[in-house]
């Protein structure tokens, strides 16, 4: 008999991602089709569950288990590799997840965390420069390609199971997250002034400090210009001795 393979696998792979809804193949044994399907699903929960603890932490084992094998069932993968699939999840989560009991900084708290695993994985490298703290206003710098500055409308740093947001905050959290020189992702919160600093940063990549935080004061309104560039580059000095911006 000719069998069309296509189909076949389809049938296999449809038991095994929602075996609820699909029929096995009917020549296969049911105990080994539950073998595969536990092997297949494990993997996938134990992938989910490393890369996103937290969020795991806030959620009972059945509702944890019935969030990943809705992404399990109903998400077509686009990628073989296992350390894409964490990007996967949050595509789910963003365009396909309809479900109102859902908390409601599910979204941004899966992003955190995967920016976290992202940056720790990520193959660039960025220069390491010298600097004398006096030369810093009249420095080109530019932002690290390992620092991402990040705004959520919910505080994604501060969640955990002993502090749940019930209600969203009047104003979001600003954040960088970034990979130093060691290899050691870290984060900081910070103000918008400094996110808008760090977007000019990005923007302008290599304009003199002091004209950028010029042009911010003058954004900013600032009354005393010479004070807003004195503070401004003590925070760079601090974004620079973490390797956020060189």
């Amino acid at each position: 008999m000719s069998v069309d393979l296509k189909a076949r696998q389809k049938q296999f792979a449809d038991y095994i991602r929602d075996p609820d809804n699909h029929l096995p193949p009917g020549d296969v044994k049911i105990e080994r089709m539950l073998m595969y399907r536990e092997l297949f699903f494990n993997n996938i929960e134990g992938f989910l569950a490393s890369n996103f603890p937290v969020l795991k932490s806030l959620l009972s084992e059945s509702d944890w288990l019935s969030l990943v094998q809705d992404f399990f069932a109903s998400h077509g993968c686009a990628t073989p590799h296992f350390s894409e699939i964490p990007e996967e999840f949050l595509a789910y989560l963003q365009n396909e997840r309809k479900n109102p009991a859902d908390l409601p900084f599910m979204l941004e708290l899966a992003h955190y965390e995967w920016v976290e695993m992202a940056l720790t994985i990520a193959k660039e490298t960025c220069p390491v420069s010298v600097l004398h703290q006096d030369d810093l206003l009249n420095s080109q710098v530019s932002l690290s390609c390992l620092a991402w500055p990040l705004v959520y409308l919910y505080p994604v740093h501060q969640i955990s199971p002993s502090n749940t947001p019930e209600l969203m905050p009047a104003d979001p959290t600003f954040l960088v997250v970034y990979r130093n020189s060691e290899f050691e992702v870290g984060f900081i919160q910070i103000t918008p002034l400094t996110y808008r600093l760090l977007e000019y940063i990005q923007e302008e990549k290599g304009g003199l400090l002091k004209d950028q935080l010029s042009v911010l004061a003058k954004e900013a309104a600032a009354t005393d210009e010479d004070a807003f560039l004195t503070h401004g580059a003590a925070v760079c000095l601090e974004l620079f001795q973490k390797g956020i911006i060189y």
